[in-house]
């Protein structure tokens, strides 16, 4: 057996000192200091009581209100243009939802745009981000309402409308997403 790990060895900073002396050691030549034990441990390890211990309530971040309500009006403006649209233009259960995917595309550019503008361009702002990303983009962008129309679509049994309309819709998306932020990067910047 070798000598560090028998199970007699003192586990004070004199037997660590000793084993890492050892010939045999894998740590001969390694010096290093072990801290003695405190010799009041009762602060660390309190007695046993009939109570259990007392658990400290994790301090959470306190929500900024300001911020919090620039998300909610942004959700507001972007939620109403998007029911607003699609009152104005209903459509079957087997056509192309035209509304949807507008706004989806739409807001994946504005989403894009305000982005990379507010993070490079513009100085930083505690409320602009949360205004128009979170907010307007998230209140105009509609990932449910797009999972109920493909459920329409494949209950009309229009299996290739529904996977043309996922497949455009996540490619115009990421196409929007990088036309936008192109677009922001290539105007000068005046200094």
């Amino acid at each position: 057996m070798m000598p560090w790990l028998e199970a007699g060895a003192s586990r004070t900073a004199a037997g660590a000192r000793l084993m890492a002396s050892s010939s045999d050691s894998p740590f001969r030549g390694v010096h290093f200091r072990v801290p003695e034990p405190a010799a009041d441990l009762s602060p660390a390890f309190p007695a046993r009581t009939g109570a259990p211990p007392r658990r400290r309530r994790p301090s959470l971040p306190r929500p900024d209100g300001r911020e919090l309500a620039a998300i909610f009006v942004g959700g507001a403006l972007g939620t109403l243009l998007r029911a607003s649209l699609a009152e104005a233009f209903p459509h079957a259960a087997t056509a192309w939802p035209w509304p949807t995917f507008g706004v989806n595309i739409a807001a994946a550019f504005l989403l894009g745009y305000s982005v990379t503008r507010l993070q490079e361009r513009l100085p930083l702002s505690s409320y602009r981000r949360p205004l128009l990303g979170t907010g307007v983009c998230g209140g105009l962008s509609t990932f449910s309402t797009m999972q109920v129309e493909l459920v329409k679509m494949l209950g009309a049994h229009a299996y290739e409308l529904a996977f043309g309309y996922t497949v455009a819709s996540v490619a115009a998306g990421y196409a929007a997403i990088h036309l936008a932020t192109a677009m922001v990067r290539r105007v000068r910047v005046r200094r």
